[in-house]
């Protein structure tokens, strides 16, 4: 699922090819991907981008007084194309869930975008609003953007405070923090040193300025590995960089120990035992039940 870093540089990707464009034509292809009926995607026609923001995890083209707005999901992404195909794109066929096409530049070739979703968990949203805000209800209970300046320690901390929850949970709850994921909430606890199970409430003062400013270190350079990174390679730059998420049974870089995995019913989450839970392996919930 791309996260904060990767949907920043997706944003940045867009906003350097969109800017100043004109929209010719708005087409969903699969019958799941539209989330809002009233404005038609068709009223986009014919506007001008003003830009493109990021909103935590989604993005949103700017016309104006109308936002395309997209949330990727678990298996969207993102893919230009340079030039789109001449033959109108067909629904129901393969993962393209929608296309936008632009009004070609003078003896430029068709361009635009595809969002496709791969898989049969159909999660990719799409929204045609007047305010985000307001009206995309992902957006509207989001919680502080944590690469945003007012986000800092003291507001960090007012954000964990009394919380009485796993720090990994509180960290992936986007209506506590905006953004960040499974892979990056592993990166972040790995560079605070700190075990996904620690009660936020448990913290002391110590604790919280190690995982303020893991979380900022982690976000800013996974940001700045992405940033001039094709969208097609975003995905495989966001491996990359990972330290212990998606590394069960490797080395941990900082130490040699094996990166351990702990498994939920649609989800896993890696760390290092030596690094961040003095050397005791965590509970493997599934195996726990299995073994009951």
């Amino acid at each position: 699922m791309p996260e904060l870093p990767e949907v920043e540089a997706l944003r940045d990707f867009l906003d350097a090819r969109l800017t100043g464009r004109t929209v010719e034509e708005v087409q969903p292809l699969a019958v799941s991907v539209l989330k809002s009926y009233d404005p038609p995607p068709t009223a986009l026609h014919g506007r001008t981008v003003l830009g493109v923001r990021r909103y935590g995890k989604f993005l949103g083209v700017d016309t104006g007084d109308l936002h395309l707005v997209t949330h990727l999901a678990r298996a969207g992404w993102l893919r230009w194309r340079s030039p789109l195909p001449a033959a109108p794109a067909r629904p129901g066929k393969g993962p393209l869930a929608l296309r936008v096409r632009l009004v070609p530049e003078e003896d430029g070739p068709a361009e635009g975008f595809d969002l496709t979703e791969a898989g049969t968990r159909k999660s990719l949203a799409v929204y045609v609003v007047r305010d985000p805000l307001q009206e995309v209800p992902g957006i509207a209970r989001l919680g502080p953007d944590p690469l945003d300046p007012g986000t800092d320690l003291a507001a960090f901390a007012a954000l964990l405070h009394g919380q009485r929850h796993r720090i990994k949970g509180l960290l992936r709850d986007q209506s506590v923090l905006a953004g960040i994921g499974n892979a990056y909430s592993d990166e972040i606890l790995h560079a605070a040193r700190m075990s996904p199970y620690a009660r936020a409430d448990r913290l002391t003062e110590a604790e919280v300025a190690r995982l303020h400013e893991a979380t900022l270190s982690t976000l800013r350079g996974a940001v700045e590995r992405s940033r001039g990174v094709v969208a097609g390679e975003l995905k495989a730059e966001k491996r990359v960089g990972m330290r212990v998420h998606g590394r069960t049974g490797e080395p941990c870089p900082v130490c040699g120990d094996t990166v351990r995995e702990v498994s939920f019913h649609d989800s896993s989450l890696q760390y290092c035992p030596t690094c961040q839970t003095g050397g005791k392996p965590l509970a493997d919930r599934r195996m726990s039940r299995l073994l009951k």
